[in-house]
């Protein structure tokens, strides 16, 4: 039996916009709920390789139903 050689993990991060519900009561910021459900749309590169990108985007926008998060 060979042993393959261990592939060198590609990273890479990446932002792009998504709707944010904000609610404020008597001036302070009470919750937030990011909603990111939203498919990726002009995704900018943050850090790692950017030839990676199209596939990064790809597998993080596959069709898969995802929650919104809240915080507060």
């Amino acid at each position: 039996m060979t042993k393959q050689a261990k592939a060198e993990p590609r990273r890479v991060v990446f932002q792009y916009l998504v709707p944010v519900h904000v609610e404020v009561e008597d001036g302070l910021v009470s919750r937030v709920t990011v909603i990111d459900e939203t498919p990726v749309a002009d995704p900018t590169v943050v850090e790692g390789e950017a030839d990676y990108l199209d596939e990064a985007v790809a597998a993080a926008d596959d069709g898969q139903a995802w929650p919104s998060w809240a915080f507060g």
